[in-house]
């Protein structure tokens, strides 16, 4: 038997949204004295456990809940893959296609071509700004000549005029930029639901459908049955926590302490020695 894939990070938004659904499920059958789709395991007048204790022992056993739905979510790990596979392929041709038409200068068959735009866009700034800063050196270098040659003035006009030119092919550019940004962002797929391809918009509710019908309810129903059961029995023995089978153990326990089978204390008996005076009675009174 195989076992669960390990839940990604990124799934566990879904994973949490689906534990919400059933905790909101689970207490309010509680509440409604088991009305809900299983009376029989819901009907608990007075839940033992609130809703955060039921969230903290659920998401300490992601992997086991999610082992109900394990075929669910290998289906759309696969198909959710595959789909980011063959959105980033598409991306990379559009790009690598993108770069071949502005290097050539020409446009496809269709017109959505580059064509000369994008050179015009680069070299525009490039070769205007060098004449501007070529002609306003020479015009002020000039102007400082006595008498100044009749160029000058014409050399700092043309000079301002490229540096008009540079300043308005910069915006032109930073324009076009941020309209095929935007253009390409629309374009690419993301994992919000609203954005998924459809195939894995489907996968995607199957397996949250399955954790939660599956998975989630059941293990809920069952941590409190036992909690109920612990509640329940009577006995002077310390509670445990409830649904601590659930919860993982390190391999070893705390030492286990009895009182000895008589109650009653024993303590080292001691006596005083046995002292008498000596039989002696002075000379006329000889011991036999």
């Amino acid at each position: 038997m195989t076992s669960a894939p390990h839940l990604l990070n990124e799934d566990r938004p879904d994973f949490e949204h689906a534990l919400d659904d059933a905790l909101r499920t689970v207490l309010d059958d509680a509440m409604d004295g088991g009305s809900g789709p299983a009376p029989g395991a819901a009907a608990r007048a007075d839940p033992p456990l609130n809703a955060e204790q039921l969230r903290t022992l659920a998401l300490a056993s992601v992997d086991a809940i999610n082992q109900a739905a394990a075929k669910e979510y290998e289906a759309y790990c696969a198909i959710r893959i595959e789909s980011r596979e063959a959105a980033q392929d598409a991306a990379r041709n559009r790009a690598n296609r993108h770069f071949g038409y502005a290097a050539m200068g020409v446009a496809d068959r269709a017109g959505s071509g580059a064509g000369l735009a994008p050179v015009l866009a680069v070299l525009t700034p490039l070769l205007a700004g060098a004449a501007a800063v070529i002609f306003l050196i020479i015009g002020y270098a000039l102007a400082a000549v006595s008498p100044e040659p009749a160029i000058a003035g014409p050399l700092r006009t043309a000079g301002w005029f490229f540096a008009v030119i540079t300043a308005a092919a910069v915006v032109l550019g930073v324009v076009g930029l941020l309209l095929t940004a935007v253009r390409d962002g629309s374009g690419a797929i993301h994992d919000a639901p609203d954005s998924l391809p459809p195939e894995v918009g489907r996968a995607r509710l199957h397996w949250r459908e399955t954790l939660l019908s599956s998975g989630m309810l059941p293990f809920l129903d069952e941590v409190l049955d036992e909690a109920l059961t612990r509640r329940a029995a009577p006995g002077p023995d310390v509670p445990v926590p409830p649904a601590a089978s659930r919860i993982p153990r390190l391999g070893y326990s705390r030492p286990t302490f009895s009182s000895p089978h008589d109650p009653r204390p024993t303590a080292p008996r001691f006596s005083s020695p046995d002292y008498s005076s000596p039989d002696w009675g002075g000379p006329e009174h000889a011991p036999e």
